[in-house]
């Protein structure tokens, strides 16, 4: 359970860490963080960052932390791996999600249209920001300057995400899901547009692995 709950809240986090990308484009001046996002959209297509994640419930008495790195390459493809406190690495190839765990040597994969669906994680994919996404600035709160972003779907797996710039570094992420659990994501060293090798986002799962097609 810990596990994939870790892993709803990973799979809802990957384009927001993207979006640091969108400060960092040569050539984009200093904006609003709404303009920052579709800054992002429009011009970054690869790129890859450290993480780390504190995943609250509903009551704000548990916690779990989590963290590791990520990449990506549109369309279609990334790869976001955990290093602690357990390995764990899903990998999008162009049309499939894989999630292997290495404790359970087992493998999961499902199409990317039926793992991302209306998730953010749509948006690292190749989602349409403002067709999907209610967007406005919000007032700056712990020194930083915030946006919101709230799904046009209302049945979807979470019910807003917010991400917080200091000065043109983002430097935090927050989702609330569906059920009220909070995700707050930390990030740190994000490359803008790295030429990344296509292979990276191909998957083979290991042998013996207990594969599961959903």
């Amino acid at each position: 359970m810990r596990r994939r709950f870790l892993i709803r809240a990973a799979l809802a986090a990957l384009p927001l860490f993207a979006a640091a990308g969108a400060v960092l484009v040569p050539g984009v001046a200093r904006a609003d963080a709404v303009e920052q996002l579709r800054a992002f959209v429009h011009d970054v297509k690869t790129g890859r960052a450290a993480f780390t994640q504190v995943v609250t419930s509903t009551d704000g008495a548990k916690r779990k932390t989590s963290s590791g790195e990520f990449e990506f390459m549109r369309p279609n493809r990334f790869r976001f791996e955990y290093r602690k406190p357990f390995e764990q690495l899903i990998v999008a190839d162009g049309s499939k999600v894989w999630i292997y765990d290495a404790d359970l040597n087992q493998v999961s994969s499902r199409r990317i249209g039926q793992a991302l669906g209306s998730t953010p994680a749509a948006l690292l994919a190749g989602g349409s920001l403002d067709a999907d996404f209610d967007l406005g600035d919000q007032p700056d709160e712990g020194g930083l300057s915030w946006v919101l972003a709230t799904p046009k779907a209302k049945d979807g797996p979470f019910k807003a995400m917010r991400i917080g710039f200091k000065g043109a570094v983002p430097v935090v992420v927050e989702i609330v899901d569906s059920f009220g659990q909070r995700s707050r994501l930390t990030f740190s060293g994000f490359e803008s547009n790295p030429a990344l090798d296509a292979a990276r986002f191909e998957y083979h799962p290991p042998a013996g692995a207990d594969v599961v097609e959903q």
